[in-house]
């Protein structure tokens, strides 16, 4: 059973790769699908009460997860909604309350596509498809400010449109013009409010981060450095979706297990590749549920092409940018900022460079840093972004 559900997971990377970049194809898939999809949608009444909600790679997770949560903590507003959360494997996600719970881009996902009134996701509920209804609400919170070429910007397709959306969500005038370049959305459908995953972000307390380091059985003594890397999609044409870092974690081990854990949190098949033999010092929380979490207990982090960089700067602590692969990363996937002259700690090549930088920094010159170059140039707006997004989206 597992070896079926893996060749499967495989099969639909390999196909999704395939009709990413095979632009002919895909225009002949999108156009077929969605036309089938408009003819169904006919047949399904529409269900004004109603929310389909999808995460980020399926799962119950970023931004959606944020607003049904306040919607379930609000039953007095929201109490009258039925919800349906599309998952990549239903039966292993516990998910609060009593939504309806299906399987991801099944039969029985696009039929409550088809019959919901409302749609919240942070990626795409239509799936590169155009099939929603008249009347219908569509708030997309997208998953992270980008720093790599994103939608049109990137790649050899260019005919991502989200011009169907109806609420889309920005945290500055940086992000908001590439949303509305790379995916074609529509001004008067922007909304200024910042991601609702990251509200909570703005009201972190050392009481807080304290008792998540003791229920994670971290050391209170020693300072915590997370590395979250970008998911490289591919370096041979989608036979695999991850490529290994240049980590010698010996050498890691040895350089920081005086005064520092690293938390890993990776794509799973990065952390094969590594080959990680994990201890005190180097720990695995690539599936750990909640980044923030671990943004909050972290005094460094560590990433390159990743929105995290962003979000984690709203905490003002330093952010170290790992770019091994600078240059190729830049002419092959293309970025929207100048790592050399406008990120904290520029470009950090080698792994010597990353240990090197950690131990000589100055602590407080380099949260100054993040604050000055990351937060106040792309994090504009935040803090109360869930209750902003669901006014919106139920507004009369």
């Amino acid at each position: 059973m597992v070896k079926t559900e893996k060749k499967m997971h495989g099969f639909r990377a390999r196909l999704d790769y395939t009709l990413k970049h095979n632009y002919a194809l895909n225009r002949l898939f999108n156009w077929s699908a969605s036309t089938f999809m408009k003819i169904w949608g006919c047949f399904i009444p529409m269900d004004k009460h109603l929310v389909v909600f999808s995460g980020h790679t399926r799962k119950y997770n970023d931004s959606p997860r944020s607003l049904y949560e306040y919607m379930l903590a609000n039953p007095e507003t929201y109490g009258k909604y039925k919800c349906v959360w599309a998952l990549e494997d239903p039966d292993s996600v516990d998910v609060p309350g009593t939504p309806i719970k299906v399987k991801a881009d099944t039969l029985a996902y696009f039929k409550y596509t088809l019959r919901a009134k409302y749609w919240v996701t942070c990626v795409n509920i239509e799936r590169s498809l155009h099939y929603k209804k008249i009347g219908g609400r569509y708030l997309n919170t997208w998953h992270g400010t980008p720093f790599k070429h994103i939608g049109n910007d990137a790649g050899v397709r260019k005919d991502y449109n989200f011009g169907s959306m109806d609420y889309f969500c920005y945290a500055s005038e940086y992000d908001k013009n590439i949303y509305m370049r790379a995916f074609r959305t529509r001004e008067n459908a922007m909304i200024p409010t910042g991601l609702p995953r990251n509200d909570e972000l703005y009201h972190t307390t050392p009481e807080e981060i304290k008792s998540i380091k003791e229920r994670l059985g971290l050391p209170l003594v020693k300072k915590i450095i997370l590395y979250a890397p970008t998911w490289r999609e591919s370096t041979d044409n989608g036979i695999t979706c991850s490529i290994k870092p240049p980590i010698d974690v010996k050498k890691w081990d040895k350089e920081l297990k005086d005064d520092y854990i690293v938390l890993f949190r990776m794509h799973a098949y990065t952390n094969l590749l590594l080959g990680l033999d994990f201890n005190e010092t180097l720990r695995d929380y690539s599936s750990y549920p909640s980044i923030n979490d671990l943004f909050k207990i972290s005094d460094i982090l560590i990433s390159d092409y990743s929105a995290s960089m962003a979000d984690y700067s709203i905490l003002e602590r330093p952010v170290l940018c790992f770019t091994y692969d600078y240059e190729i990363y830049r002419d092959e996937r293309g970025l929207y900022v100048d790592y050399e002259k406008e990120m904290p700690s520029g470009i950090l090549r080698t792994e010597d460079d990353v240990l090197k930088y950690i131990k000589t920094m100055t602590y407080d010159e380099e949260c100054d840093k993040t604050r000055k170059m990351i937060k106040e140039k792309l994090i504009h707006l935040g803090g109360n972004a869930t209750k902003l997004c669901l006014d919106k989206l139920f507004e009369k």
